[in-house]
């Protein structure tokens, strides 16, 4: 996918959230190990690559995921972050998603010129559940960061975030249900009273996806395909838009990125339905589906 950057492959299980990992059914499928952490080698530089008109793959203004098959935290990355961040530096033009469980390591592991935070990184914590939730929120809340967000996905469990939200601090969350191997019921009543926090404290909530189990008004749906369970939480409406995200990138305010193709979002008539639609790219328009 274009709008995804995995300096490094595998990772760690630390918590409940982590129990039936996709990547590592993903990488069981394939006949790989997904506790074996490596570093890539064609894509660790990926939001540097370039296309044959000398532009870069990744447009100015896009948002990009990072580290979706690891954590970019993750302990044995540590002599390859600050590669990372000198890549994170130079296109300062594109939004970094920074998700992880292991937000009791970001402030060791922050480069020197951090400051008060970089505008390009929207730092993400993930909170399966109220334990989770409770273990990892206040340590993001106190780190200095300029956007943060929260990543309930996959929700095993009901969190209520209300006394997070209120501080003014969380700009958007992520609510989703769980796939793959020995998938565990997510609750549409979980999914409600987080809608019901964010749109309290005006925040950004998007319900992505149903999961492989949903549980609705006493009935539990096996939805195993992905564009169904996209097209469910779409159907739900319990996504809210709630105050818009500004990143103040510098291609917007220096002449360095000022010629720069700017990302323009495409959207099909199938991402109408689609769950995610309010935090995607949109199509690269790339041709290969028509």
């Amino acid at each position: 996918m274009h709008d995804i950057w995995n300096p490094w492959h595998g990772c760690v299980k630390i918590s409940e959230g982590c129990q039936n990992c996709y990547m590592y059914y993903l990488d069981r499928a394939n006949g790989r190990d997904g506790s074996s952490i490596y570093r890539t080698s064609s894509g660790f530089s990926y939001p540097l690559r370039k296309d044959r008109n000398g532009h870069y793959i990744v447009k100015s203004g896009e948002t990009i995921r990072v580290c979706m098959t690891s954590d970019f935290f993750l302990e044995e990355a540590d002599t390859w972050r600050n590669e990372a961040w000198d890549i994170i530096r130079k296109r300062k033009d594109v939004v970094f998603f920074l998700l992880t469980k292991r937000i009791h390591r970001v402030q060791e592991c922050l480069p020197s010129d951090w400051g008060d935070g970089w505008e390009n990184i929207f730092l993400n914590v993930s909170a399966e559940n109220q334990i989770r939730a409770d273990e990892r929120i206040p340590i993001l809340l106190e780190i200095p960061a300029k956007h943060k967000g929260i990543m309930c996905a996959p929700l095993i469990g009901a969190v209520d975030l209300s006394s997070y939200l209120g501080k003014g601090k969380i700009e958007q969350v992520i609510a989703g249900g769980e796939n793959y191997d020995g998938s565990r019921v997510c609750d549409f009543d979980w999914i409600k009273a987080l809608r019901t926090s964010c749109e309290g404290a005006d925040v950004r909530f998007c319900f992505i996806e149903t999961g492989s189990k949903f549980l609705k008004d006493g009935k539990t749906y096996s939805l195993l395909n992905k564009r169904s369970q996209s097209e469910m939480a779409w159907k739900s409406g319990m996504s809210y838009e709630g105050r818009p995200l500004c990143f103040n990138l510098q291609s917007m305010e220096t002449s360095l990125f000022s010629d720069l193709p700017k990302h323009s979002p495409i959207f099909r008539t199938s991402c109408q339905r689609c769950g995610s639609r309010m935090i995607c790219n949109g199509c690269t328009n790339c041709g290969k589906c028509e």
